[in-house]
């Protein structure tokens, strides 16, 4: 995996880093993406409850549950890596929620490791964030 640039991109007079460069990036993809409702039409409901944990996996650094709404809610379904010198990466559930609707699962749950670098800015160092999210997707058809 290539690491991401550390350059820095200026969009009108104001300059982005590339963690924003990252997310701009994203949400043209996953805007661009079809509704929910449009790509799973059999799907009725579907709530999401994500924990996220240390690289350790012992100490749980956040969450939140989420119910979606299908008609809006975009097909690429993606959560931010909640490091905040994480850059380049964050958990696409997608595959998951595609591979659960193929199977008619009511249940889906696991678990992803972020794949993105984080940057120490005092010792100016690049190492892999490996933070991880802990997924349940509840699906209803």
């Amino acid at each position: 995996m290539n690491s991401p640039a550390r350059k820095v991109v200026t969009f009108g007079q104001r300059k982005v880093n590339p963690r924003t460069e990252f997310r701009l990036r994203r949400a043209e993809e996953i805007n661009s993406s079809p509704n929910l409702s449009e790509r799973f039409p059999k799907l009725k409901s579907l709530s999401v409850t994500i924990d996220y944990f240390d690289s350790t996996g012992a100490t749980r650094t956040g969450g939140m549950k989420y119910k979606i709404n299908l008609a809006h809610a975009k097909s690429l379904l993606c959560f931010n890596c909640g490091n905040l010198d994480c850059i380049g990466a964050d958990f696409d559930l997608s595959e998951e929620l595609t591979h659960a609707i193929a199977h008619k699962r009511k249940l889906a749950e696991g678990e992803l490791r972020c794949q993105g670098i984080r940057h120490n800015k005092e010792r100016k160092q690049d190492r892999p964030c490996q933070s991880i999210l802990r997924y349940k997707l509840a699906l209803s058809y």
